[in-house]
Formats: C-alpha cells, structure tokens, sequence
C-alpha cells in the first residue's frame, strides 16, 4: 500500500526514490557496473570504488563484476547444489527433495506429507512452510510462489550467479528441532576455505518481534557490531556440533575468495543450508563501521574474470 508518507518520501529523498524505481524494473536495462554503482550510494550513503575496494561491502560487488565462476550458479541453486554438496561432504547432510516442478500447478499434493517446505530454486523469500496440510491456504501459497517464479533475482541486486539458475519449485521434507522449536541456521563467512565468522539467525518465524541477528567469531565468541538486525536479548547457545560444522564448510568454501555456507542444527543432526555469495548483496551497514573494514581484510580478490 502507498501511504501519503511514502510518496512524500518519494517525492524528496533521492535515494528511496532509486531504490523504488529499481524494484519497479526502470533500470533493468543498465549495466551491472553502473546499476551497482548508483544502487550503492543509494543504500551505502558513500560512493562505491572499484578501483581500490577495501571494505567488506566494496569487495563483494568488486567480487559480482569481476569474479564470475559459471560453478557458483549452480551453488545458488537450491535444487542443483545438493548434488554438488552430497559429492563433497555426503548424502547424509542433505534434507531429502520430495518434488520439483516447473508451476504450482504440476504440484500434487495428494503426494506430499502432512508438513513439508515448498521453496523457489532460483530466489531468496520465496518460501512457504506447511506445518499441517489440511489448513495450508493453496491460494495464498500459490499466489507467493508464482510471484517467486517470476521474479528475476539477478537484476535486483545484480549478483550474477542467479541470472541463469532455472526458476522452479522444490519441496522438501519439513524440519525442525525440538530444543529451539525453530529451524535455526547458522551462517559461516568462509575465505578461500577458511571460516572467520558465523552470524545466527532467530526469531525469523515470529511474527510479534523482529528477526535478530548475532555474530560470532570462529572460536564461537559474541561480535559486538549489529548488521541488517539487531542482537538477540538472549545470546543464542553454541550448536553441539559446531568444530564437525566448520570442517564441513571449510570443505564446501575451498577455492572461493568468499561465500557463506549456512548450515541447520536439526536434533542433534547436521544438514546443508546453502550457499551465497554476496550476504546481503554487500549493501548493508555494519554498526560500528569498523567491521566492513574487518570483513574486509579477509577477502583477498583473485584476478579479474569478467565474461
């Protein structure tokens, strides 16, 4: 909904007014290296430098122009990675696949278990988690799935791996452990196979509170800088297996200059999350700055393989 306050904001900030325009699709046609510089000084407040990049957030879109892998769109995609992650590390870390299809309408659902997870194999958001079948709203479901399928990841934010991963629906096998009554992740910043950070998140499936966030170094001890949400009042517990989750991800970075592997703690077990790339697409704040800086230092850029 459009309130009055939004298109006076529209009317006078600058740099909503991009960020509103470029969600409508008016600079689809741009380059990625023009579109990345105007998008980053619209959410970053400063000026992007390509030239010299030092921080965290410069790095990683230095890293969507010039570092393009044609494996990390296959790594995106959360229905192609499993083979790729079940080769490196084993099938035991993956949650089972019960289906992918091209629309909601293949989608039989006679088929599927009392609860599963139905996700899009080419976004991030477009997820739907049916705890009981028989209250899943179909027409609610299918109206955020297909606005998933259609939504062009890519041009968002430019990171370019998600430009030619296939738009199609997986469902999986729902999952959720009995301590937290959540499905909590855990998120490592690997660098060229090394593991320099997690961040947690919790809170995501209440809707009463907001999403909080909190970071770790490798040694599991509490970072004082908040990033895109804040700390959780309760600083979440170390997962049990947390030295056996690092090697994993360790093993699933090797030979990235820098990507996040995500990881589920689920009853005692371990299983793959995913893998991105460009965390938060790279434009947003850390509180204090100093931690861009610090993120940083621990990417070293290759040599520029632009295509």
């Amino acid at each position: 909904m459009i309130t009055a306050k939004k298109l006076i904001r529209y009317a006078l900030d600058p740099s909503y007014r991009f960020i509103m325009n470029a969600g409508m699709g008016k600079y689809d046609s741009w380059s990625d290296e023009k579109y990345l510089q105007h998008m980053f000084k619209a959410k970053m407040h400063q000026k992007l430098d390509l030239s010299n990049p030092i921080t965290y957030s410069e790095k990683l879109q230095w890293l969507k122009l010039y570092n393009r892998d044609p494996l990390y769109t296959t790594l995106v995609d959360k229905y192609e990675v499993k083979k790729y992650v079940s080769d490196k590390i084993g099938s035991q870390y993956i949650i089972p696949t019960l289906g992918v299809w091209d629309r909601f309408e293949d989608i039989d659902f006679d088929k599927l278990p009392n609860q599963f997870v139905l996700k899009c194999t080419h976004d991030s958001g477009g997820l739907v988690i049916c705890k009981d079948k028989e209250s899943l709203n179909i027409d609610e479901a299918k109206r955020k799935i297909t606005k998933s399928l259609r939504t062009n990841y890519y041009l968002l934010g430019r990171e370019w791996p998600y430009k030619n991963v296939k738009p199609r629906i997986i469902a999986e096998e729902f999952k959720e452990d009995a301590k937290t009554a959540e499905l909590r992740d855990y998120k490592f910043f690997c660098f060229d196979g090394v593991v320099k950070a997690l961040f947690i998140a919790t809170d995501r499936q209440d809707k009463t509170t907001d999403t909080k966030f909190d970071f770790f170094d490798s040694n599991f001890n509490h970072l004082p800088f908040t990033n895109g949400h804040p700390n959780a009042k309760i600083i979440p517990e170390k997962p049990i297996h947390f030295d056996e989750m690092k090697e994993l991800a360790s093993i699933l970075s090797e030979g990235m200059p820098h990507v996040r592997v995500d990881l589920y703690e689920i009853n005692g077990e371990i299983y793959f999350g995913e893998m991105t790339f460009f965390h938060h697409g790279g434009m947003e704040p850390f509180v204090p700055a100093i931690w861009d800086k610090t993120f940083g230092d621990w990417i070293k850029l290759p040599l520029p393989n632009k295509r």
